[in-house]
């Protein structure tokens, strides 16, 4: 089986050694065929030597230098290593995901016979890897931003190629860059400048409430501003972070690898996955009696995997239970541009908790998070992002400064690409038309596709889906026979697991199980993201549907 991987000269070198030791009627077992296939398939060509005397009883296989001594031990083995990272994981590029790879290559190379022409990845918000296109303008404005100035901005035909507006922001950023281009080190908190726009988007936003370039820290997307922050506050392994329940395994993945414990919070789903206060107050209150020393909360608005938006209210009860129980608020913004529903409006936490008055009483620490990864720019390569710090001790910010400095800067196309996002062409620009339509036909599609898969998943008898108000994702609950329950279990994997691997070997849909994002116990699920075309997610909703059929039927 194994030789298929193998270069033939070293299948033959192994057919040569064998036939020798053969020869001398002394190969008497499998670890000794073992020995000369461990040398055989290495880049180490090995010499035979007779060693009917010495201390093999068969043969001696000498490697280059004549030494047969025993290799040094690894250092870093399963043994050896964090336990902590054996513990994290991280459902989204799971076991799922792998096996829709192995197939996908399957697919690529003729090999292997499946019931479908290709996989539809519908497992992880990357909005470029489905077919969505870049936007135009940020695009020119990078390439300009990327050329050395001769090629680019300087060129004697630039103005045939590029609008005017795009070619005058290109020279802006590589002002405020200093002159020394995308390819070198920033200040370790960003390029000021665009820290500058970052401030005049979220003073925008949240109608005058200022900001400061200092309490900004650009990162590579909103995941490595997330881990730092988890990174300050996860002292020791009493203290615990709350999070959702079901939340973005990012959460759940870091504090395990930080050795903290998770504090998990219900969402109510039956009420559109809103929040409950007294839900809040009893995971509290349970962690402490448990002995966790509970310091922050998360707050993931719009909701992922859940799709909802909270309302005003909802997002200041939270400011108000953070601040009453003194713990640092977590504010995952990244999705405050994907909301669909005409009723719903995204409330940031900042202005929540201004207009609640616990900014200038200073009682509240928040700190919140946006990327240039979802929304409408869909950039996930690019790892654009930024953190905004409020509230914080003047003291925690230098360590926090300290802690990105060890890396020196995010990386500066992500940067160039959130200054871009924040700080777009202006109306009466010769780019701001089309810039503006490019994003608005996402936008509108985007909302198609969120009504297509939320009630079309629905509709299907045996499953339950809250109408996807925001983000990406709908979070269906989906009945499965008992037998299907008992046959994961002795399988060793969740039940849903066992459902999403039925779904993509008999439909090629790949969706991640909702216990990677955990949930009550005895429900099951999936998450699935609306990404791939609006013809690709109708036809998605037929094979869901027939496939769930045939699954309660094979386990009934």
């Amino acid at each position: 089986t194994l030789f298929g991987h193998f270069h033939q000269t070293s299948i033959q070198r192994f057919e040569i050694m064998v036939q020798v030791d053969m020869s001398k009627r002394q190969c008497k077992s499998l670890s000794s065929i073992f020995l000369i296939a461990l040398f055989a398939f290495s880049e180490i060509q090995p010499k035979i030597v007779d060693a009917s005397n010495g201390p093999f009883s068969s043969h001696t296989v000498v490697p280059p230098g004549g030494s047969t001594a025993a290799q040094p031990k690894k250092r870093l083995t399963l043994d050896s290593m964090s336990a902590n990272l054996k513990l994290m994981q991280y459902a989204v590029r799971g076991q799922v995901v792998i096996l829709a790879d192995k197939i996908n290559k399957d697919l690529q190379t003729g090999t292997g016979k499946y019931p479908f022409k290709d996989i539809l990845y519908t497992n992880i918000g990357n909005p470029h890897s489905v077919g969505q296109k870049a936007l135009t303008w940020p695009r020119q404005v990078m390439a300009l931003v990327d050329l050395p100035e001769e090629a680019g901005v300087d060129h004697p035909d630039v103005g045939t190629l590029f609008p005017a507006d795009t070619i005058e922001r290109a020279r802006a950023i590589k002002a405020g860059m200093g002159g020394s281009g995308s390819g070198a080190y920033s200040h370790s908190q960003g390029v000021p400048c665009f820290r500058d726009d970052i401030v005049a988007f979220l003073e925008e936003r949240d109608g005058g409430i200022k900001s400061n370039p200092d309490a900004i820290f650009m990162t590579n997307g909103a995941s490595s501003g997330i881990g730092m922050i988890l990174g300050a506050l996860m002292a020791d392994g009493k203290c615990g972070a709350m999070i959702p329940i079901p939340q973005y395994p990012i959460y759940s993945a870091s504090i395990d690898l930080l050795g903290g414990r998770q504090v998990g919070y219900f969402l109510d789903e039956n009420n559109g996955w809103d929040m409950n206060m007294e839900e809040l107050e009893r995971s509290l209150e349970e962690a402490k009696a448990d002995g966790t020393n509970v310091v922050c909360f998360v707050l993931i608005n719009p909701g992922n995997p859940t799709g909802q938006v909270l309302s005003k209210k909802a997002v200041q009860d939270v400011c108000r239970f953070c601040a009453k129980h003194n713990l640092v608020l977590l504010a995952d913004e990244v999705y405050q541009e994907n909301v669909y529903d005409d009723n719903a409006e995204f409330v940031s936490c900042k202005l929540a908790a201004h207009e609640a008055g616990l900014i200038d009483s200073n009682e509240i620490e928040l700190v919140s998070f946006h990327s240039t990864s979802k929304g409408l720019y869909g950039e996930c390569g690019l790892r654009g992002g930024f953190m905004e710090l409020v509230g914080f001790d003047p003291d925690v910010k230098e360590e926090i400064y300290k802690l990105a400095s060890s890396s020196l800067c995010s990386n500066l196309p992500g940067q160039i690409m959130t200054s871009l996002m924040c700080r777009g062409p202006k109306p009466g620009d010769l780019s701001y038309e089309s810039h503006e339509s490019e994003k608005q036909a996402i936008f509108d599609s985007l909302k198609r596709r969120s009504e297509i898969v939320s009630e079309g998943l629905d509709s299907i008898p045996g499953f339950s889906c809250q109408k996807a108000a925001g983000s990406m994702y709908c979070f269906p609950s989906v009945e499965l026979p008992a037998k299907a329950v008992k046959a994961a279990e002795k399988q060793g994997i969740a039940p849903d697991t066992l459902y999403a691997l039925s779904l993509l070997e008999n439909t090629g849909i790949c969706v991640v199980p909702a216990s990677g994002f955990k949930q009550r116990d005895g429900r099951f699920g999936f998450r699935t993201t609306f990404l791939p075309s609006e013809a690709k997610m109708e036809n998605a909703m037929t094979l869901f549907k027939k496939h769930h059929v045939d699954f309660c039927k094979k386990y009934k």
